[in-house]
């Protein structure tokens, strides 16, 4: 049986642990406020609330329910528009600013809407207006245009202010405020206690379905495979302790496969080695995809364009495969015959992975920067956001700088320009260079990585591996664009690494 919370109600079912959250609600339990639209998480028509207990606290997250399936809700709380409503007939202050503002019109993109902004109540990004702006990237509207609804969210955020310092925006500090302000009713206040009582309850679902179809957050396998998903029994990875989390070994960067893009967000270890880290993630999909997407999964989907998997071949990055079926509790082993091998090395031709169909990738890790590391990741695709790339690219260099004459970039090379300080020789100690959406496979580029080690950072350099890089890739002519534009724009792509990197 799956136990979970639906908003006060207990839920116990026997359903194909395969069944998605959205055909649960909407056919088992009759809440039609949660809608069917593009069943590929794009739209957000279907968007929910998810609580889950992380470190003694309940912590909740905007995901798509028509790519969860209920594996995934074991042990949470899940959350619709019916479990927001006021007891009274009346509107929450979310639906009420979505009405002050103009912000609907036919309606049916309108609940998406609302549950990702009381999401944002609850969350723990800061409540400014630009992240209430960005907790609605996923919330595609078809007709009412999206200034009025960007007005709601500036709304609510002015009425999310928390007084204190920093250190006190806990996660019950803000539910608590969410509730005191009647963004979210008053029973949310008992959820910590109601979830910790189905925990072990939880735990033993996950032990006793961990021989059937492996599934992580469900992003991508379930817009392939629907139909047959949905009828399957689920293996829950996406919850296992043991596959979770973002540590730091010392030498290295050790990631669980399960971790999603949130997780890497929300890190403090990622965000100091990264310090463009939302800037670069807030290109992949959009806020509920990232509060599901996993690492492992979009390793394993093995697209070409994958970005996280090109943004991790940048960085050298090496993965564990284990084939027993992981224990529900963290523990210090890694599974029977556990092999880690590069993960340049996983993708053999297109859609080929050197893995067979019982290993599931535990985890992955990179060697923690030393010295002067740089870092950019780039992708262009035919809108800016919550969408899949034609050309993606990153790179990761350490440096030794040095006063000199040093290579100006384009930006400042303009008549008018003016460069801030003295001239800086850079000289590459090490290089990774990896790029997708130009060739069958997400490319880990050997010969150009190679070539910059021990090169000084200049237009001629640039140029010289440029020539190298696009000896390396083979792009095709398809839907996203001409091979001679795909070679245009990773050529461009690899210029603006270094001027994001060394000139602005």
């Amino acid at each position: 049986m799956i136990n979970f919370i639906l908003n006060e109600q207990d839920i116990s079912t026997d359903l194909p642990s395969g069944t998605t959250v959205l055909d649960l609600v909407r056919y088992q339990q009759n809440l039609k406020g949660t809608k069917i639209g593009c069943r590929e998480g794009d739209c957000g028509a279907c968007t929910t609330m998810v609580g889950e207990l992380i470190d003694g606290e309940v912590r909740y997250r905007t995901m798509t329910s028509c790519l969860m399936p209920i594996a995934n809700a074991a042990g949470k709380h899940i959350v619709t528009v019916e479990g927001i409503n006021p007891s009274d007939g009346g509107l929450t202050p979310v639906q009420q600013a979505m009405v002050d503002s103009s912000g609907t019109q036919c309606g049916f993109c309108t609940v998406g809407f609302v549950m990702s902004l009381t999401g944002f109540c609850v969350d723990g990004t800061a409540k400014t207006p630009d992240m209430a702006v960005s907790a609605i990237d996923g919330n595609i509207c078809r007709c009412t245009g999206y200034k009025s609804i960007e007005r709601a969210a500036c709304s609510i955020s002015e009425q999310l202010a928390i007084s204190g310092q920093p250190e006190t925006y806990t996660p019950a500090a803000i539910l608590s405020s969410a509730i005191e302000k009647k963004m979210v009713p008053a029973y949310f206040g008992n959820i910590k206690t109601r979830l910790q009582t189905i925990k072990g309850q939880t735990e033993a679902f996950d032990s006793a379905v961990s021989g059937a179809v492996f599934v992580g957050g469900g992003t991508d396998l379930y817009v392939q495979r629907h139909d047959a998903m949905a009828e399957a029994a689920a293996a829950n990875l996406f919850d296992n302790g043991e596959l979770r989390g973002v540590r730091d070994s010392g030498t290295h960067v050790e990631i669980g496969g399960s971790a999603t893009v949130t997780d890497l967000l929300e890190s403090p270890l990622m965000n100091a080695i990264f310090p463009d880290l939302y800037k670069h993630l807030k290109l992949v999909s959009s806020t509920p995809i990232r509060n599901m997407a996993t690492l492992a999964g979009n390793f394993i989907n093995a697209s070409p364009i994958g970005d996280m998997t090109v943004w991790f071949l940048a960085l050298d990055a090496k993965i564990t495969l284990g084939t027993q079926a992981p224990s529900p509790a963290p523990s210090q082993s890694d599974g029977n015959n556990a092999r880690t091998i590069p993960l340049r090395d996983l993708y053999l031709g297109y859609k080929q992975l050197a893995k067979s169909p019982d290993e599931y990738i535990s985890s992955i890790r990179f060697r923690k920067p030393a010295g002067d590391f740089r870092f950019n990741f780039e992708k262009v695709c035919k809108r800016t956001y919550l969408d899949i790339a034609t050309v993606n690219t990153a790179i990761s260099l350490t440096v030794k700088s040095t006063p000199g004459e040093g290579w100006v970039p384009p930006a400042l090379s303009e008549p008018g320009a003016i460069s801030t300080g003295p001239m800086v020789m850079h000289k590459i100690e090490s290089a990774h260079v990896a790029a997708g959406g130009v060739g069958p496979i997400p490319l880990y580029l050997l010969k150009t990585s190679e070539f910059l080690v021990g090169k000084t950072v200049s237009e001629d350099t640039i140029s010289q591996a440029n020539e190298i890089m696009h000896s390396e890739i083979s792009p095709i002519s398809d839907v996203r664009g001409t091979e001679s534009y795909k070679r245009l724009l990773l050529k461009q792509l690899f210029q603006a690494h270094f001027v994001e990197i060394f000139g602005i």
